[in-house]
């Protein structure tokens, strides 16, 4: 049984934040930290001190980890940016909330006795018999302190407290992975008065005063019971030392939600995964109702996103992702009237196409789209077409030195607008060919249903908007109008920027509406941009009409089992790169440009990205994707790859990148391909081997073990992720066990209209209770499953523990 916790996280926006700058307001940005590591960086909000960023992340995370902390940040461009203070939420309280948090929260002041991390590798053990037991605690090492020198390091003792006696390891300088492995002795006050062992971990300064690092306490009566207890032990603030100063630093605003998931093996799940591709197998054959129309009724407006996102993936990868849409889209169009509603609205149709396009049409929405955008952020114009928004500052008109009239300035928009505008749609008319065939194949059976199902002359564009509705609407419109959600840019736009691709936005909508008298309508100064959308308009209809004229080799290669990412490149980029070879010593050589190119089996590279030779490491000869120690290359962002070569020998590949954002990006990307590989290291160096000796944990042997834990867990969910069925089946029997109690009401509503005197209702009755009893049965034998999983998992925890007492 797999186990895995996921964690959501929306960061939406700040209020009151103090001041930093000279000029009275802030540049905030938030930094995401699980157990003290960066894993994410928020857009840079510039002056302002309410901030709005409006960022979502799903996160996966190993079930051991304890805390996330958010801190807001004042960026600075010449100085150190400031800390304007922190949010930190325990794993336990996100537990204790499964619907989740969504609250603003206080920051609190950053304290340099709470900022510990961590662990300490201890043995406790009492010895002795009689009166004169002893107590001893063995200090072997510590790795991943937290540094608190200006070289980026610090220099660790350890203070062993008990019964009023205190005794000290020596000092390790410049290490933050100390090895002491000293041992001390205390007489076991036999009394009961002293019943705890403190263990601090201190920083150990020549001038200044010493620095806390954490501590760890041991409960003595619990000690008496097992007689020894060894493992590695996370360092602990110290909460007497917290300050009692309050100062008003203002609030963040946060959603997130943790779940903690078990999956089983496939076997347990293959039922529910049968009973749901039964559904879009046999629906159009026997017209028989079945499960993914009941799962239609029991959905709410809360979950349907989910439910819709966890069946179009499932269906994705068996191949049937055409067959499951064209079953939700004939549900909606049977319960339809009027045309003009169509798709409207937040149905599991609508969520689910929604889903399909941005999990199966990512990279095509980059290929088309990227061009533009990147050219508006480039750009920089200022745009404007309405009045009374027109700004003669922003404009660069002000005061006596007006140069431009209003209407200048409103032709000078309409002509760069016209610019991107003819740039975007012509490209989109254009892109057939690139479109893949499981959309175009997708599009031809919807616009063939909205036309059997509305034929008359007076809607004679519907089956048109049907398509457009979902490619304009629903995916390139909100793409133009947030670039950095769709993945087209690593940052969120100035409100400059932002207000061109909103007004391009809206005119793509428009387009897509195929009603080209609404702008004109609602927004009397879109105008000047109303003949490219009448154009528009047109060139669509055309477009749309060669998009679902698939041939049917085509259409047939869409039936074959999906997998988002076969041959084709999941991540790709500059990098700078150094390579030491065999753990051998770190040459003082420069990194070099090299262009990197992943895919689901290899990490090629090469010096230009269109160089016909490249070198490449295999994927499965990855060892560990791990970072690097800021101070070993003087840069935070540094990552390494551990392989094997063809002898079996270690090699290490260094990669520097620009954010941390990137940096986090490509660990996630490498480590969920390489997350079943055989012999993966648990350990690794965070350091580099120079001068005879590792910097992190100063051992001398170049084959010596890791100082630090792998961090396998901790990824980012993105677009482009590998399909996992068994945790979609998972996720969706989640869904369908939190609406047992409407299922119920499902069941006593069927029996009652089973007994209806028409047999075709009768006959329809009984159908839907057979498959709601179907469904029951499944969902009780997946409850007793995962029961009996989670027994097996305690027995093992309680044999440990006894293994221990022995």
């Amino acid at each position: 049984m797999a186990k895995r916790s996921s964690l959501f996280l929306r960061i939406i926006e700040g209020k009151k934040l103090p001041a930093k700058d000279l000029t009275g307001s802030s540049d905030p940005y938030c930094i995401v930290r699980i157990d003290n590591e960066t894993i994410i960086r928020t857009a840079t909000i510039w002056k302002t001190l309410s901030p709005f960023w409006g960022e979502e992340y799903n996160v996966h995370l190993p079930s051991t980890f304890h805390s996330i902390s958010f801190y807001v940040m004042d960026e600075d461009a010449i100085s150190r940016d400031d800390v304007i203070g922190k949010v930190t939420i325990a794993k336990d309280v996100l537990r204790a909330n499964p619907k989740g948090v969504d609250s603003w929260m206080c920051l609190s002041e950053i304290d340099p006795d709470e900022e510990v991390q961590g662990e300490i590798h201890l043995q406790i053990e009492i010895c002795g018999d009689g009166s004169m037991r002893q107590l001893r605690c063995h200090v072997f090492e510590a790795r991943n302190l937290a540094r608190r020198d200006l070289n980026g390091a610090s220099d660790p003792f350890v203070r062993v407290q008990y019964n009023g006696k205190t005794q000290e390891t020596s000092v390790v300088k410049r290490s933050c992975y100390p090895r002491w492995n000293e041992v001390f002795e205390f007489v076991l006050d036999e009394t009961g008065t002293e019943n705890a062992l403190h263990v601090e971990v201190w920083d150990w300064d020549l001038v200044s005063k010493n620095d806390f690092l954490g501590k760890v306490a041991f409960n003595i009566n619990k000690l008496l019971a097992i007689q020894q207890k060894e493992g590695w032990f996370m360092l602990l603030p110290d909460t007497a030392r917290r300050s009692e100063t309050e100062e008003n630093l203002g609030s963040l605003r946060l959603q997130l939600r943790l779940r903690d998931e078990s999956v089983l093996p496939s076997s347990y799940y293959q039922p529910l995964t049968e009973l749901l591709f039964q559904s879009v197998k046999t629906t159009n054959n026997d017209g028989k109702w079945n499960l993914l129309a009941l799962i239609d009724e029991v959905s709410t407006a809360e979950n349907r996103q989910e439910v819709a996102t966890n069946l179009v993936k499932l269906f994705l990868g068996q191949g049937l992702a055409k067959e499951f849409l064209d079953f939700v889209i004939r549900l909606e169009l049977d319960r339809t009237s009027e045309p003009n509603t169509l798709f409207r609205n937040n149905s599991l149709a609508s969520k689910s196409m929604e889903c399909f396009l941005k999990v199966a049409g990512m990279q095509y929405l980059h290929n088309i789209l990227r061009p533009t955008i990147n050219r508006v952020f480039e750009e920089k114009k200022y745009v404007e077409l309405d009045p009374n928004k027109v700004e003669f500052r922003e404009a660069g008109c002000s005061g006596l030195h007006r140069c431009q009239t209003e209407a200048d300035i409103i032709q000078q928009s309409a002509q760069f607008l016209q610019s991107y505008l003819t740039e975007l749609v012509n490209v989109i008319v254009k892109s057939v060919e690139q479109c893949p065939s499981m959309i175009r194949a997708t599009f031809r059976q919807l616009y063939k249903s909205v036309e059997e199902r509305f034929p008359q002359d007076l809607y004679k564009n519907i089956k048109y908007i049907a398509v457009t509705s979902f490619l304009c609407l629903r995916f390139f419109s909100p793409a133009i109008m947030s670039p950095k959600l769709f993945y087209l840019c690593p940052k969120h736009a100035d409100a400059r920027t932002s207000r061109t691709l909103l007004l391009l936005a809206k005119a793509i909508q428009s387009i897509g509406n195929m009603d080209t008298n609404v702008a004109r309508g609602k927004e009397i100064w879109m105008a000047p941009l109303q003949p490219l959308i009448v154009q528009g308009v047109t060139l669509f209809k055309d477009f749309i009409l060669k998009l679902i004229d698939i041939e049917e080799g085509e259409e047939l290669q869409c039936q074959k089992r999906v997998s988002l990412q076969t041959t084709s490149t999941i991540k790709e980029g500059y990098l700078l790169m150094h390579r030491a070879k065999e753990r051998g010593i770190l040459t003082s050589s420069h990194f070099k440009k090299h262009y990197f190119n992943l895919n689901c089996e290899t990490l090629c590279h090469s010096k230009m990205s269109n160089a016909k030779k490249s070198e490449f490491i295999p994927l499965s000869k990855i060892r560990a994707i791990e970072k690097v120690d800021e101070k070993c290359f003087g840069s935070p962002y540094v990552m390494q790859i551990i392989s094997t070569d063809g002898k079996g020998q270690f090699e290490i590949m260094y990669l520097q990148c620009k954010t941390v954002n990137e940096l986090n990006q490509w660990l996630s990307s490498l480590r969920k391909y390489c997350v079943s590989n055989e012999l993966m290291l648990n350990s690794y160096h965070p350091g580099v081997f120079k001068g005879e000796k590792w910097s992190c944990c100063h051992q001398k042997e170049k084959a010596a073990p890791g100082c630090d834990k792998t961090h396998f867990g901790v990824t980012l969910q993105e677009w482009n992720d590998p399909l996992n069925p068994d945790l979609e089946s998972h996720l969706i029997y989640r869904q369908l066990l939190a609406a047992r109690d409407s299922l119920t009401e499902k069941l006593l509503e069927y029996k009652e209209k089973s007994n209806a005197i028409a047999p075709v209702s009768a006959d329809e009755g009984a159908d839907k209770l057979d498959i709601i009893n179907q469904l029951f049965q499944i969902i009780q034998d997946l409850e007793k499953a995962h029961q009996n999983f989670e027994r097996w998992e305690t027995s093992k925890v309680r044999n440990f523990s006894l293994d221990l007492l022995t």
